[in-house]
């Protein structure tokens, strides 16, 4: 029998539906044929041997459905670039709600917004449990501390790894991460990076700057989209994780700190029509050679979702590796390389080289 991966999901929004296109998309395909995906394979699991068993959400329009359905239901934007799904035999649940949706979202349309669904919530745990799910990965809305909270202590009920793809600290969290070891299930998190998206390119210049000698004084990382996503974070209150994730993740590059004032960085507008295209503008002064300033301004436009889609797919199937092996507790090396506040900072060089060194079992 072929390995798999036994997956739920919480939160059917866009990287949800991403992910599960991307699944479709690449099965069957030759390793050597696998653009886009930085593995082909990760120990024995290739990425059509994730199976989702599982699903969770709180929106109307989702809860009850097929997932194969729901992934494609108001207000998910993204691109769709694999409409034929298989039948997962898999109905969306409902999930604990908390903090899940902000009120602001009341003001907007349903194409742009959230709508509860009036269902009772689920037992998560015994879900996860029944179902025989393995890994579950975290979609949530920046901002729903409590709802992250809920998953995280569910799947620690169930004996289930966690993938957290959201700013909400557990991997990163002493007591969190305590309870993941003490109970041998390992963690992905926190707060997932896109594959080659704002945070990479600010990381990468960054740390080259670095490298060759510049001295960088001041910069900014300002973005805009039109998604779900960004109509949740016009709610500064929900704010505050991003961006301290986003932050750390770029300070972390550096030789010395910025101080907070000469840094920025975190999303700036919504814009409706963007959908789920997201756009950064990035700005570096710097000074070169004899003290003289310079800048680098750079402008990135990409489709949120399925940049992120890549790196959950390696991220589950760390997962499931770490549980064939028994290791439990947040995985540095594949947080490092994957996530934007991982428990351990670490330059994307020697987190990628300890990353293929874990899946060699060294």
């Amino acid at each position: 029998m072929a390995p798999t991966v036994k997956l739920a999901i919480a939160g059917v929004g866009n990287c949800a539906s991403s992910l599960l296109q991307g699944i479709e998309y690449y099965r069957g395909r030759d390793e050597a044929d696998v653009v886009g995906l930085m593995h082909g394979s990760i120990g024995p699991y290739g990425v059509s041997d994730i199976e989702v068993v599982a699903a969770f959400d709180v929106d109307r329009r989702k809860v009850g459905q097929p997932l194969e359905k729901a992934v494609f239901a108001e207000p998910n934007c993204t691109t769709v670039f694999q409409r034929e799904l298989p039948s997962y035999g898999v109905k969306v649940q409902m999930g604990p709600l908390h903090d899940g949706v902000a009120e602001h979202m009341a003001n907007y349309s349903d194409k742009q917004a959230f709508r509860v669904a009036d269902a009772q919530a689920v037992d998560v745990a015994k879900v996860l449990r029944e179902s025989g799910a393995e890994v579950l990965v975290c979609y949530l809305p920046v901002g729903s501390d409590k709802a992250v909270r809920a998953y995280a202590r569910a799947c620690l009920d169930a004996g289930v790894a966690m993938v957290n793809c959201v700013p909400v600290f557990i991997a990163s969290h002493p007591e969190f991460a305590a309870e993941f070891t003490q109970r041998n299930i390992p963690i992905v998190g926190d707060d997932i990076k896109s594959q080659f998206g704002a945070t990479i390119m600010h990381r990468v210049l960054a740390r080259t700057m670095c490298d060759r000698g510049v001295k960088i004084r001041a910069t900014y990382q300002l973005n805009t989209g039109g998604n779900t996503d960004f109509l949740n974070m016009l709610e500064q209150k929900r704010l505050e994780t991003k961006k301290i994730s986003k932050t750390e993740s770029v300070q972390s590059q550096l030789d010395v700190s910025l101080p907070p004032e000469q840094i920025h960085i975190g999303p700036s507008d919504y814009v409706a029509f963007q959908k789920d295209n997201k756009v950064c503008f990035l700005r570096l002064e710097y000074e070169g050679f004899g003290g003289v300033p310079m800048h680098l301004e750079a402008r990135l436009s990409v489709e949120d979702s399925p940049n992120s889609a890549g790196v959950a797919i390696d991220a589950i199937r760390y997962a499931k590796l770490a549980l064939d092996r028994k290791i439990g507790g947040p995985l540095e090396a594949p947080s490092a390389w994957l996530m934007k506040h991982p428990p351990k900072q670490m330059r994307d060089s020697d987190a990628r080289d300890l990353l293929e060194a874990f899946v060699a079992g060294k």
